[in-house]
């Protein structure tokens, strides 16, 4: 029996062999089989010849990864004074680039875990990059709070640990909960996404051809043989896993709005962030996962597996998102004025006027205007268009983050202390660099391990097959 298939024909009504009945959309094109399914999936991983399209875009990215080391090696060795911070924007480029990594973290926990429980099947084409994206994303996030600090070499006092001078960290700090936040995070999306690839290692060690490959597969599978007993107990891990990271999709992002809401700073002091930042999360988030959906389904060929059912649901959740951010912006505004507050007055219109105004008008037209565009079923069936408009979606959220992070603190209660924001070249080589680390582990992730889920695709089958009788 192949690793990765179910002995149980899920799919099937117990003590038959009649097919569930579902009248659903299929998610996969119809006239695949197990084996199609499972071949075309498992080829990208097992192929001897890596493609040179993969050598040239890992290429790329492993220069980005080598300036990131650079400029941290730099960092380390000169100071945070080679970066443009100052006073008063003492925080600059690495948080808004933590906030906005972590945004875009959002969409794999969101697609693999409340769509699981949700039991929406369309998840099933792109969980599983969409997971791998979420571990890329946050590893690079966990970057910047580490080399912010000063002396990331000491960023191990941030954990509470016994320790003999009685020194425990600053619990009312929103750093140190942003440690706990995104640790656990990682923690769990990790363990989620492994779990999940247990059957489809499986598979890999029984079709790998190199006996490198079966026993490097072999340790990972964990000696998985796809008995019944293996699959109840994986349901249930799964199951369980999905129900941790549920959660998590709310409470990490509402700790990172802390950072910014429990302060008394005009512009941050606002009790809407926790949802809006949240919204935003998911909205870049889901920007990011069609961002390397369309390339990828058209350089491997998976456009019978990432369907057009699958771009236009994801388009549909960035323009619900679009549309609670947009609020959240609308909020801002009104409360500022509604306040009754100068100062909330002052930082709003300095944001809209002001020297950071082209930012302001640019985020407006990147995250309102644009995806206003979705709202018409022609927009959401042109590939090319959707692409742009997820990129876009990313570059307006980076510059919400710039926005949130500069104007509220280059103005702030005295005029004696204002000042402005530019970030320097080291500031722009960390963050390429990050963009290039993401794009390195993200092209190994492709090359050595499916990028679609197999037996989830498997499981399905049946499901496209009924509909396709029907029809």
């Amino acid at each position: 029996m192949e690793g990765g298939r179910r002995p149980d024909g899920q799919g099937r009504n117990p003590g038959t062999d009649a097919p569930v009945p579902d009248i659903r959309t299929p998610v996969i094109e119809p006239g695949h089989t197990f084996a199609t399914v499972t071949d075309k999936i498992s080829a990208i991983v097992l192929t001897k010849r890596t493609p040179t399209g993969w050598w040239a875009g890992f290429g790329f990215s492993f220069t980005l990864v080598m300036l990131l080391f650079y400029a941290i090696g730099y960092l380390v060795l000169a100071g945070t004074g080679i970066w443009g911070v100052n006073i008063p924007v003492g925080w600059g480029f690495a948080i808004i680039n933590f906030v906005w990594w972590v945004g875009i973290a959002h969409a794999g926990t969101l697609i693999s875990a409340i769509l699981l429980l949700m039991r929406q099947d369309w998840r099933t084409s792109i969980n599983r990059f969409a997971e791998a994206m979420t571990l890329f994303a946050v590893s690079c996030a966990g970057i910047y709070p580490l080399i912010h600090v000063g002396r990331p070499w000491l960023a191990y006092w941030l954990i509470p640990y016994p320790n003999t001078m009685q020194i425990w960290p600053q619990f009312r700090s929103p750093l140190v909960w942003d440690v706990f936040a995104v640790s656990t995070y990682a923690t769990v999306s990790l363990m989620f996404w492994f779990v999940g690839l247990i059957p489809d290692l499986a598979t890999l060690r029984d079709r790998a051809k190199s006996r490198t490959g079966q026993i490097i597969y072999g340790i990972l599978a964990m000696g998985w043989r796809g008995s019944a007993r293996h699959w109840h107990r994986y349901e249930q891990a799964y199951l369980l896993l999905a129900g941790l990271a549920t959660p998590l999709v709310v409470s990490v992002h509402t700790v990172v709005s802390f950072d910014f809401a429990i302060s008394i700073i005009p512009g941050w002091h606002a009790t809407i962030f926790p949802p809006y930042f949240v919204a935003g999360a998911i909205y870049s988030g889901f920007a990011m996962v069609m961002t390397l959906a369309i390339p990828l389904r058209k350089f491997y060929g998976l456009e019978d597996f990432i369907t057009m059912r699958h771009i236009d649901n994801m388009a549909k959740v960035m323009l619900a998102t679009s549309l609670i951010v947009a609020y959240g912006y609308m909020m801002e505004a009104f409360m500022a004025v509604y306040s009754g507050s100068k100062y909330e007055e002052y930082m709003i219109r300095n944001r809209m006027t002001g020297a950071y105004a082209p930012m302001y008008w640019a985020l407006i037209f990147c995250n309102v205007v644009t995806p206003l565009a979705l709202w018409s079923s022609r927009v959401r069936r042109n590939i090319p268009l959707l692409w742009v408009i997820s990129i876009i979606a990313n570059i307006g959220m980076w510059l919400e983050r710039f926005v949130i992070v500069v104007t509220s603190l280059h103005r702030d209660f005295l005029p004696s202390s204002w000042g402005m924001y530019a970030p320097t070249s080291w500031d722009w080589a960390i963050y390429v660099g990050t963009i290039g680390l993401f794009l390195a582990l993200l092209f190994l992730f492709i090359r050595f391990l499916p990028m679609i889920s197999i037996f989830e695709m498997r499981t399905i089958l049946p499901q496209a097959e009924v509909r396709e009788g029907t029809d």
